[in-house]
């Protein structure tokens, strides 16, 4: 519990936390690799160099700022992190190093302006919030170890199939090393990859949506080739590379965008790009499993070359006479024209939502870029669709595309 008076303090940081945020967040990560650089192996490197790190960091310490109060307003946030930090091991032990170089970065960056009285605050609150995190993350991590087939932090898998499903996605069958099988997981989930490339002084971690359904043999992933030469290329080309029976280390699936088999109202799967992955596996398992169930499949691609499991996605509709299908080219070639291989030409807009959406009591799940989801979500309330049954996931950090509702 903290103090009255901590709490206060907190709270009054919260404006010059959105503006010096992400200054104090770079700061921080900078120093604290320089001190410890063994951190290098746990951190997305290509987040890093794109600063989204930073963002969602500056983000999270600003929400904390404003709802120190009312941590429970930030429970959601709170699980959505964890399922990261424990797909990535971070552990218990990481916490104090974060703390202290964090305080480090406030007083660096604000100079007299972070008093002594401040800055205390800040480190109980800090700890209040640490204790969090490391309780909650210390049950998923028993979770992952305990369930069948579950282990603990990475395991070794084996690249047992390739499967080339696009121009720029590439699926990869991956299956445990030792030869036992895998725990099952929630459709919506993904997974951590770990892997040491030559030449490079550190492990690379990436995480990537399970595409397929549930089994208990192996894991899917369906990996975007991403340009060669920048940071998020360097772990895809490396991968597309990768010939089968390649070795790399696999955390227990996590996330929390995760199908509700419990909801029976109608499924809507919207999807950009890459984002088709997780909503694949729910279509898939909404199919095998329920036959009954109304969902909606909805996809946005560049064209034919780019556009990943078309076929997949037909035949999984097939099996259904309760789901439907919707394809959209934002631009088309001219085969995709004389062929009429899409529903519309263009955007995912209002007008198209209002078109296919029967019921806006329904679940939406939404997937894929920033800007796609940001459009999508707005257009979705646009049509009244309530905020709690509208979920999201983008692949990186995790930033808040809206701030929490305080609890009344």
């Amino acid at each position: 519990m903290l103090s009255e008076k901590t709490i206060g303090i907190v709270k009054s940081t919260a404006p010059v936390l959105e503006v010096k945020g992400k200054e104090i967040t770079t700061h921080f990560y900078k120093t604290m690799f320089e001190a410890h650089p063994e951190l290098l192996h746990i951190f997305n490197h290509a987040n890093q160099q794109k600063g989204r790190q930073q963002t969602a960091l500056a983000n999270t310490v600003t929400a904390a700022a404003k709802y120190i109060d009312q941590l429970e307003v930030l429970l959601p946030v709170v699980k959505q992190i964890a399922h990261k930090h424990r797909s990535l091991a971070i552990k218990a032990e990481h916490y104090p190093i974060v703390g202290e170089f964090l305080l480090k970065a406030i007083k660096e960056v604000l100079g007299d302006a972070a008093t002594e009285e401040i800055l205390q605050a800040w480190a109980e609150a800090y700890g209040a919030i640490a204790d969090i995190f490391i309780q909650v993350e210390k049950e998923m991590y028993e979770e992952a170890e305990q369930q069948k087939n579950g282990w603990k932090d990475f395991k070794p898998f084996r690249i047992v199939d390739k499967v080339k499903e696009s121009q720029s996605i590439t699926s990869f069958y991956l299956a445990p090393a030792d030869g036992q099988g895998v725990p099952s997981f929630s459709p919506g989930q993904y997974v951590s990859l770990r892997i040491n490339i030559d030449g490079e002084t550190y492990l690379q971690n990436r995480q990537y949506s399970l595409s397929d359904s549930p089994n208990e043999k192996m894991y899917r992933i369906s990996v975007k080739r991403e340009d060669e030469g920048t940071p998020a290329g360097k772990v895809s080309n490396y991968l597309h590379e990768c010939e089968i029976g390649y070795e790399v280390e696999v955390s227990a699936p996590a996330g929390d965008f995760v199908l509700d088999f419990k909801n029976r109202k109608p499924a809507y799967l919207i999807s950009g790009g890459v984002g088709v992955t997780p909503l694949l596996s729910m279509l898939k398992t909404i199919v095998a499993n329920d036959p009954e169930q109304e969902v909606t499949f909805i996809h946005a691609a560049k064209n034919s070359n780019v556009h990943a499991f078309g076929e997949e996605v037909k035949d999984s509709v097939a099996l259904s006479n309760h789901a439907r299908n919707y394809l959209l080219y934002s631009e088309p070639t001219s085969e995709d024209k004389r062929e009429r291989k899409y529903d519309q030409e263009g955007y995912i807009d209002q007008a198209f939502l209002e078109s296919v959406v029967k019921e806006n009591d329904g679940q939406f799940y939404v997937c894929g870029p920033v800007p796609f989801i940001k459009a999508v979500v707005s257009e979705l309330k646009q049509l009244e669709v309530k905020t709690e049954n509208i979920h999201y996931e983008f692949f990186g950090p995790a930033i808040n595309i809206e701030e929490p509702t305080p609890v009344q």
